[in-house]
């Protein structure tokens, strides 16, 4: 499984892509801003996508109105600001799940490990 990382947090995208190397996948690149996030997601073609909302330029949100809803491409946001309305419009872009920063990294594993079977 491929999995590319959205984390403009250097700290937090080293624990991540351990994380994402614990289950036995792989990361295939990361961005820290909605541009560079688009590009590499279209040239890696990963089968996941973890997202932070709030990155150094854009958001989250530019990214999966960009790619979340016409791609095959899993997307699950991670972030600090797990609001009901932020929620509520991932999914409606395309995002399969949502989880938060403080306390959900045990679920965005399962879900991760999921996929790499």
């Amino acid at each position: 499984m491929k999995v590319f990382l959205v984390e403009d947090a250097p700290l937090l995208r080293q624990r991540l892509a351990a994380l994402i190397e614990s289950i036995g996948a792989i990361t295939v690149g990361h961005a820290e801003g909605a541009q560079e996030a688009i590009r590499g997601i279209r040239a890696a073609s990963p089968d996941a996508v973890v997202l932070d909302l709030h990155l150094k330029e854009g958001n989250g949100f530019d990214v999966l109105r960009a790619l979340g809803k016409c791609s095959d491409i899993a997307f699950y946001v991670l972030t600090n600001h797990p609001a009901e309305g932020y929620r509520a419009s991932a999914e409606r872009l395309g995002a399969r799940g949502f989880y938060d920063k403080s306390s959900e990294f045990d679920k965005l594993r399962a879900v991760l490990a999921a996929g790499a079977r």
